[in-house]
């Protein structure tokens, strides 16, 4: 394979400054496909404001990563779709990567169909795996139909791209380190005027309290709960364990629990150490979500729940009665 070939991964910068954790997920799955690609070069794109390398420097080095290109500008302090898909786009025909991999956070997934629609090419979003098949092309699956089937999709044209949901892939347990080469590049897309101005961001209650992504025990509700008042019930259970909550999207569906605490195929993935399913049956689109936890703890009226197949321990009977009985436990 010659050397202007690889993977290429994008590296978003978040708005409190720092790499989000999907590239270093990516980082360490790169690394696994790349054995089976020649050990192909791995090299990532990085967009910031001036002064911020050095934070990061670090995090590639120890991550297996070949190459990184570096664009920096004022402009660059907030995300910017226009600018940054510009950027992308002309270091993709500039490096000519066979893959590219980005992370299926809110950026990725509006920047990732801006780059494969101006380069002609596929893109296979919020996989679940990735691996290279005997013909050398990356094989990324997903579920489909409404989660009832798993696909797995190969793109026909370069760069191969595919988005993948944070904590779907677990970060390396050790460092990679590489002599990693740090390239600067200029670019005249800062010139670009968008019309839009971003006058400040506010964080929402909500997202202060979702602790979803780093959360070492999730108490996770579903059809069961059957109220709000049940998802309250939960929260007190999770305080007790020092963990917090979830939701399956039927809960979300009834209303009884909000958007931004769903687990499962359009919600968030998670691997927490301890997950423990409240009233939730188990359909695939759920346990997507959820199937890489460390323990599967599930409590369900139903002995058949799909739910128990996943479980590491299972419990039947009414939650109703259960749940207080663990909380009267802990406080004890």
């Amino acid at each position: 394979m010659s050397e202007n070939k690889g993977i290429l991964l994008y590296a978003e910068v978040t708005r409190d400054k720092y790499i989000h954790t999907v590239f270093f997920e990516l980082a360490n799955k790169a690394l696994e496909l790349s054995k089976k690609l020649d050990n192909c070069k791995i090299s990532a794109l990085l967009i910031t404001e001036p002064g911020q390398l050095e934070n990061y420097r670090d995090g590639f080095v120890n991550s297996g990563i070949d190459r990184v290109y570096i664009y920096e500008d004022e402009k660059f302090k907030n995300y910017n779709t226009e600018i940054y898909s510009k950027i992308a786009i002309d270091l993709v025909n500039e490096i000519k990567p066979e893959i590219m991999l980005i992370g299926a956070t809110n950026q990725g997934r509006d920047l990732a169909p801006r780059i494969s629609s101006a380069l002609h090419t596929g893109l296979t979003a919020d996989c679940t795996d990735l691996d290279i098949n005997e013909k050398l092309q990356l094989a990324a699956t997903r579920p489909t139909f409404g989660g009832q089937l798993m696909a797995t999709i190969l793109c026909k044209k370069m760069p191969q791209m595919a988005t993948v949901r944070p904590k779907v892939f677990k970060p390396m347990d050790e460092n990679a380190v590489r002599n990693t080469e740090f390239i600067n590049k200029t670019t005249n897309h800062t010139q670009i005027d968008t019309g839009i101005e971003i006058i400040d961001f506010v964080r929402t209650l909500e997202n202060d309290l979702n602790e979803l992504d780093s959360a070492e025990i999730i108490v996770s509700g579903g059809r069961g709960i059957g109220t709000a008042e049940g998802f309250k019930m939960l929260k007190d259970l999770a305080d007790l364990l020092g963990g917090t909550v979830g939701a399956s999207r039927v809960a979300v569906d009834m209303g009884i629990a909000d958007k931004s605490i769903q687990i499962g195929q359009t919600g968030k993935t998670v691997r927490p150490k301890i997950y423990i399913a409240c009233g939730i049956s188990g359909a695939i689109q759920h346990i997507v979500g959820m199937q890489d936890s460390d323990k599967i703890i599930a409590i369900n009226s139903d002995e058949n729940a799909p739910i128990f197949n996943v479980a590491d321990l299972g419990i039947v009977g009414d939650l109703n009665q259960i749940i207080p009985e663990l909380i009267s436990r802990l406080k004890n």
